[in-house]
């Protein structure tokens, strides 16, 4: 018994809700996903600036995953999911809410990847998404890389179908969303379900910023493993890195430019994406690591980050 029968007992008045067409458990249960072999181009910056502006506008997403060692599209997609919590959740509005029947409805909403990247939610049965989402599956999922300052950011878009997860499933999808949220809502106030994007029905839109436009296919993205470093590298890890690294990128980016604030955004196993802040622009930059460095836990991104101070105004060389 699926537990948006559970759920549609609570939500009065609502007798059109349609029942959903339920995966076969043992395909959620069952996750293997072999990481595929990752090939990247010459890791050095172009160019006298320092850092690299992330999204040039000319070239577009492949010239700069080649020529500055960014994960490609589907692996940076990946990687995004993994590092943030939160995300626009975009439901149809149901007929529950005749006067705005069919209209998308935006709600702000956490979420965890399960190991082959689909989102997973923990949904009160009194919201209005969960509402929307009993009656209509569909929906889309707008997620920005964390520190998000601007459209020069990193974001994805998922269209998807989400169904609540059946009973059998609750726990398990208890662990992979507590493997993120030291504390969910289900803990808080125990009145919240799982729900999972069973179908990604479409290829994932990927914006890496200005210029850097890429349509992301669904099984490349479900077969690849996120960099081990963008799955450990969460919240508490970036704050680290940014109480020791902050001030003295600042400092070696002012040596080009004046810098008034670097901050770490994210990090995946070849650099790190860097907001960086002059007045009141703000624009991304990517300092990759040493060639042919791969960095896994948050103690080889130190020793990287400092070889990387060490070495002065020429990050690039």
């Amino acid at each position: 018994m699926l537990y948006c029968d559970v759920i549609s007992r609570t939500l009065k008045g609502n007798s059109d809700l349609r029942q959903s067409n339920q995966k076969d458990a043992d395909s959620v249960l069952n996750l293997t996903t072999p990481p595929l072999g990752i090939s990247y181009g010459n890791l050095t910056g172009g160019g006298t600036r320092a850092g690299l502006f992330r999204t040039p506008i000319s070239g577009g997403v492949q010239s700069a995953t080649s020529a500055h060692g960014l994960p490609r599209p589907a692996l940076a997609v990946r990687n995004l999911m993994e590092q943030a919590r939160f995300a626009h959740l975009c439901t149809v509005m149901s007929r529950m809410h005749h006067r705005r029947e069919g209209y998308p409805f935006g709600s702000l909403v956490d979420f965890a990847a399960d190991p082959v990247g689909h989102p997973i939610f923990s949904f009160s049965p009194l919201a209005i998404h969960t509402r929307n989402l009993l009656a209509d599956p569909r929906c889309s999922l707008v997620v920005q890389i964390p520190g998000w300052s601007g459209l020069s950011n990193a974001r994805v878009t998922i269209f998807g179908d989400v169904y609540p997860l059946p009973e059998d499933q609750q726990e398990w999808a208890h662990k992979q969303y507590m493997s993120k949220h030291q504390q969910g809502p289900s803990q808080q106030w125990g009145n919240f379900f799982y729900f999972r994007m069973q179908n990604i029905s479409s290829d994932i839109y990927f914006i890496g910023g200005f210029g850097t436009v890429a349509w992301v296919d669904v099984k490349e993205y479900e077969a690849l493993q996120p960099d081990k470093i963008a799955v450990d590298g969460g919240e508490q890890n970036l704050k680290e890195l940014n109480a020791l690294f902050s001030k003295p990128l600042k400092v070696v980016l002012s040596k080009e430019a004046e810098v008034d604030d670097a901050a770490l955004i994210s990090i995946d196993s070849r650099g790190v994406d860097i907001r960086v802040r002059q007045g009141t622009q703000f624009n991304i930059q990517r300092i990759s690591f040493e060639q042919g460095r791969i960095v896994e836990t948050l103690e080889e991104a130190k020793a990287a980050l400092w070889k990387l101070i060490d070495r002065g105004g020429n990050l690039h060389n």
